[in-house]
């Protein structure tokens, strides 16, 4: 395979984690792709991506609930466009993740799914994805 393959998501809230896991099978379904790794990338600065339990949605909310504890919307900041917040959040969650692909599946935990990590919505984000 060559390049990578985008996807757009839309967020409909300024903070939340929205599953992309159906989405990333979907990918590696129509792209064949048995075997290998495959790697997600988000290329913004206010959002993120990463690995989590899919399974409980309270998990979400106290995932979300501690980043607006640890970084508050409002604070001291320099950054002078209102959100250095999701900024922060982003650096902190990180812009990629990469799993297994095995026999045509992302190798995930039981209780594992991707998610996008919006902190600055809603917006419409990219999710760039490389099989190898």
């Amino acid at each position: 395979m060559g390049a990578y393959i985008e996807l757009q998501v839309k967020s409909s809230r300024r903070e939340e984690m929205i599953e992309i896991t159906a989405m990333l099978q979907q990918v590696i379904a129509e792209q064949q792709h048995r075997e290998g790794l495959c790697f997600i990338f988000v290329p913004h600065t206010t959002c993120g991506v990463t690995i989590n339990e899919n399974a409980d949605p309270d998990v979400v909310q106290d995932i979300t609930g501690v980043f607006t504890q640890l970084v508050p919307r409002q604070g001291n900041y320099r950054h002078r466009e209102g959100n250095a917040d999701a900024h922060i959040k982003a650096s902190i969650v990180g812009a990629s993740q990469q799993a297994i692909v095995s026999a045509g599946r992302l190798a995930l935990g039981t209780w594992q799914g991707v998610f996008l990590c919006e902190f600055d919505g809603p917006r419409q984000r990219k999710v760039w994805v490389k099989l190898l």
